[in-house]
């Protein structure tokens, strides 16, 4: 199986305003993409999980990291090494997905063990390693490889997309 990615996040802008005789326009960006290749390797990716899942009321998603979830094409994946983690919640949500702080075992090498990042409905998470960092984002199988995400109320569901991307070594 190889795998090829491109990761990216870009944000572009255009300040606008009266100025002297006329309209000042003042556009910019900030653009970053990682190209990965094949491979476990700086650079590199051979494992990825996407999915759209739902979390019930007041309920959590903890995401095993190390040999449960599958891939697109049903192999069960392990992760070593994130290089990128996408986390978008849905617009239609009424409550927030609250990523990180799992109560055992928590993927501690983003957020740290209890730290956490709330996405508002419609709001997108994105980290992405650089193309250079052979260390990235390590999982510990068994002790540091969940990443929780939760539904931050009750009363309805909330459902998010999400996208991984690492290697198995």
């Amino acid at each position: 199986m190889a795998l090829s990615s491109t990761l990216a996040v870009s944000a572009f802008t255009e300040l606008s305003g009266a100025s002297g005789l006329g309209t000042a326009r003042i556009p910019a960006g900030l653009s970053r993409a990682v190209t990965l290749g094949s491979g476990t390797g700086a650079g590199k990716a051979d494992r990825v999980f996407q999915a759209r899942r739902t979390i019930a009321a007041s309920g959590t998603d903890d995401l095993d990291l190390a040999g449960v979830l599958t891939d697109a094409l049903g192999q069960t994946i392990t992760f070593a090494r994130i290089k990128g983690l996408f986390v978008a919640a849905s617009a239609a949500n009424n409550n927030n997905v609250v990523v990180g702080n799992a109560a055992s075992n928590a993927w501690s090498t983003l957020l740290n063990a209890t730290g956490t990042v709330t996405l508002r409905p419609g709001a997108v998470l994105a980290a992405v390693a650089g193309a250079a960092d052979a260390t990235t984002y390590g999982v510990t199988a068994s002790t540091g490889d969940i990443l929780r995400l939760a539904n931050s109320g009750g009363g309805s569901t909330v459902s998010y997309d999400i996208c991984i991307v690492g290697t198995s070594a």
